[in-house]
Formats: structure tokens, C-alpha cells, sequence
């Protein structure tokens, strides 16, 4: 503790990334990226950008990849906002809808960053219990509330909820639902046909998972255009230009390339039936993914062991030292050769 901090900043309990490490090069289930590069085109337009152009700001307003957006989605671009990731689009999403209301809702095993933002912004909240089955029961959320956040599919146990659902917590409650939409391209249902009907959804997407850029930090936000004038205003008072050139232009680039895109996706999906496969012949019970990791226990095997093995042998996976997730181990969805090698590394503790 410093003397400097503030006390907001003296109480934070910081979100906790997955592990980068340095020391050696591993065999990366751990972060959620894609194991595929993103789109050829990707590759094109950041070759061919024009370099001398980056001592220039970029647009303020991000317009063309909003127009881009809205053709690929249906809406218009006032119902668009992108951010510097889904975080931080998230993060503004905090400040703009929750804070200073009553106690906004999440789940209990949820992204990990959510109690971080209520920390930070100070946003009182009440986490709802998942089910035995680690599923979310919307009829819990039957209370009132000053916002609601999910993730759709769930992190980190890859559960999703149906549309049906959604629309059922959406007809309960006229505070702002925000449905965190960042693995929803690996099996699960969008809800953006919503944003017409409900004025109080805002549904958030990345880049980052289903296209590759992680490491071009690309997000963005589709609702009611009063939600996305909101969280313009929150940007426009923390920094007016998040989205940089190159990065645009490479998301414009990805939207462009659907063909790759589903073939991108369609393998994940493919890989992760496999691997789930592979691991109930090994005696692993996999909760039911629509992401691209699954979620993981051995009753023989505590996760703490199934992680430090799996590091031994240089692959990386995430444990969560959580109450009721302890003992699972969270694995990103590989390539088919590191799928493999993961599996033949647990045969190895038989």
C-alpha cells in the first residue's frame, strides 16, 4: 500500500489476467485466443496502410468502422459503439448505466472483472447464484435491481442462454440489461435482434476471440441509440480516440472475410467436440461449452494438481482458486496438434 493511493485505489482487488510467461515457449489453453491467425485480408490491409498517415489522430467517431458494423449487423450506426476492447467498452458501460443506482446483478461465477468495475466505480451489487448445474436461472433475477450484467455465453463455464430467456429477464425489467456477448460466435445465439425491441439492452461483442485480434484490443457495444449517446459521453470525458488506424482497419478488413471467418469458428467448434470427447474417455466431467474453452473437473485429480502437471509439461491452462470452481480447470480450445498434446500429457497421470 502506498500513502499516494487513494482509498478507492487502496481497497481494488485488481482483475487477475491469464498467466504470460516469458521463461519458455508453452503450449497457450489459457487465455481464451484463437489458435488460427486472423483473415489473409487482415494481413493485406495493415501491409498496405499508408504509415505515414499514423502521425494523424484517428476519427474521433471510429465512423467507418461503425459503417462497417452496421452494415454486418443490420442496425444503424447510431447504435453503434467501439471501444479499445470489449473491456473497456464494458468498463464505460459501468460508469454510464450503474453507477449511483441500486445494487446491479451478475452471477456469482461470472467474468471476474465485473466485481473490479463495481469496485472501482464504486457499484453496489448482489451476485445470484448459479444453479447446481452451473447454469443461470433467469427467474432469479426476478428482483429489483439498479442494472443486470451476463456474460452469453458464460465465463468461465461456457454455458449459454437461450434467446428465449434472455427476452424473458429483459420483459422483467426496465433498468439496463448489458449481455456480454464475447464467446457468443462459437455456438450460442446472439441477442442483437433484440436491440430494436428493448430499449434497455446493450449488447456487447469483441473482436478479439471469434477474429483473432487480441492483440489489437477491438470492442464494441449494439443498442438503443440513448444507451450508445451515454456511453459516448463517458468516452468522449475519458479519451476521444480509443480505436486507433490501424486497428479499424483491421477489424474492417475481418468483417469483409466472412467466408474465413466461419471457417475459423466452425473449426473451434469441431476441435472443442473432440476434446470434450477425449476428456469424458478420460474421466473428466466437461460442463456443456458453446465457447471456445471448456470447463473441467476430475473427481480423482484436484485441479491445483491437473494446472501444476500441465505446466510441468509445458502446457498452460486456468485454475480459478474460487469457491465452488476450485477444483476445474478452464481449457482454451487449441489447435487440433496442441488439443492432442494436452490429452496425451494427462494419459501420462493414469
Amino acid at each position: 500500500m502506498s500513502k499516494y493511493w487513494t482509498d478507492i485505489v487502496q481497497q481494488l482487488n485488481p482483475y487477475v489476467p491469464g498467466e504470460q510467461p516469458q521463461d519458455q515457449q508453452y503450449i497457450k489453453l489459457n487465455t481464451n485466443e484463437n489458435p488460427y491467425p486472423p483473415s489473409p485480408a487482415v494481413t493485406k490491409a495493415i501491409n498496405g496502410y499508408a504509415v505515414e498517415n499514423l502521425r494523424r489522430y484517428p476519427d474521433p467517431e471510429s465512423r467507418q468502422l461503425r459503417q462497417a458494423l452496421a452494415a454486418y449487423t443490420g442496425l444503424e450506426c447510431e447504435q453503434i459503439f467501439v471501444g479499445n476492447g470489449s473491456d473497456e467498452v464494458l468498463a464505460h458501460s459501468f460508469k454510464t448505466f450503474f453507477q449511483g443506482r441500486d445494487d446491479i446483478l451478475f452471477p456469482d461465477i461470472g467474468y471476474s472483472f465485473y466485481p473490479v468495475y463495481c469496485s472501482l466505480y464504486r457499484v453496489n451489487y448482489r451476485a445470484i447464484a448459479l444453479d447446481s448445474n452451473f447454469a443461470i436461472d433467469v427467474s432469479d433475477y426476478r428482483q429489483a435491481n439498479g442494472g443486470i450484467i451476463i456474460a452469453n455465453p458464460n465465463a468461465p463455464t461456457g454455458i449459454t442462454l437461450t434467446l428465449a430467456a434472455i427476452r424473458e429477464l429483459l420483459e422483467y425489467t426496465d433498468s439496463v440489461v448489458v449481455i456480454d456477448e464475447a464467446y457468443v460466435d462459437f455456438g450460442a445465439e446472439s441477442c442483437q435482434a433484440l436491440v430494436n425491441e428493448y430499449p434497455n439492452l446493450l449488447v456487447v461483442q469483441t473482436f478479439s476471440k471469434s477474429r483473432s485480434l487480441a492483440g489489437l484490443r477491438l470492442g464494441y457495444a449494439l443498442g438503443h441509440v440513448e444507451l450508445i449517446e451515454g456511453l459516448n459521453r463517458v468516452k468522449n470525458s475519458f479519451n476521444s480516440y480509443p480505436v486507433d488506424r490501424l486497428g479499424s482497419a483491421a477489424a474492417i478488413a475481418s468483417l469483409g472475410d466472412d467466408d474465413y471467418f466461419q471457417q475459423c469458428k466452425d473449426k473451434i467448434i469441431e476441435s472443442r467436440n473432440w476434446l470434450t470427447e477425449a476428456l469424458t474417455d478420460l474421466g473428466f466431467e466437461v460442463l456443456p461449452s458453446k465457447s471456445n474453452f471448456i470447463f473441467t473437473r476430475h473427481s480423482s485429480y484436484p485441479a491445483s494438481q491437473l494446472y501444476a502437471e500441465l505446466k510441468k509439461a509445458g502446457i498452460l491452462v486456468r485454475h480459478f482458486e474460487t469457491s465452488r470452481i476450485e477444483n476445474f480447470i478452464r481449457i482454451s480450445i487449441g489447435t487440433d496438434d496442441e488439443c492432442s498434446a494436452l490429452i496425451e500429457a494427462l494419459k501420462g497421470l493414469h
